[in-house]
């Protein structure tokens, strides 16, 4: 059995990890990406995306080539504090999510539904080819017909 050594943090260094600002270089390179979840059930692919303080418009939802591609832009308020200490940890920005999807996802069935932040695209599933079965017949049950022109042929030889 390992035994785990536990150290204290100084309580000052843990509050100031909660609070720590990322620096004007961390800035420029944290990119915000919403949560997704892919679902699937007999029927259905469901694709949920949490994308707060986004707007309907700010949306777009699109099929090609058999990826789906959910894009969109979540703008930050510019705010001015005169009087106290201001400071901002919500990420913004452009965002761009992408899955392949089956070959044969018919574009016309894919429905898409924005509510209270959470955007939902319900994505039918192909329908499956289903394997053909050829009957094999035994000696000479059925003789091959060739067709050329107007006459028919058989394999069968014929008499001489």
């Amino acid at each position: 059995m390992a035994l785990i050594r536990w150290e204290p943090v100084p309580m000052n260094r843990f509050f100031n990890s909660l609070f720590d600002t990322p620096t004007a270089q961390h800035m420029a390179t944290r990119r915000w990406l919403p949560a997704t979840d892919l679902i699937e059930s007999d029927t259905h692919y469901v694709l949920r995306a949490d994308l707060p303080g986004i707007s309907e418009d700010d949306i777009h939802v699109e099929l090609d080539n058999d990826v789906l591609t959910i894009s969109g832009e979540r703008r930050t308020e510019q705010r001015r504090s005169e009087n106290g200490y201001h400071r901002i940890e919500r990420s913004s920005g452009s965002f761009r999510r992408s899955v392949r999807l089956p070959k044969g996802v018919d574009a016309e069935q894919i429905a898409a539904n924005f509510d209270k932040g959470v955007l939902e695209v319900s994505i039918p599933k192909p329908e499956q080819v289903k394997p053909r079965k050829v009957a094999v017949t035994v000696g000479r049950e059925q003789p091959e017909t060739i067709e050329s022109g107007d006459a028919a042929e058989t394999s069968e030889p014929q008499a001489a």
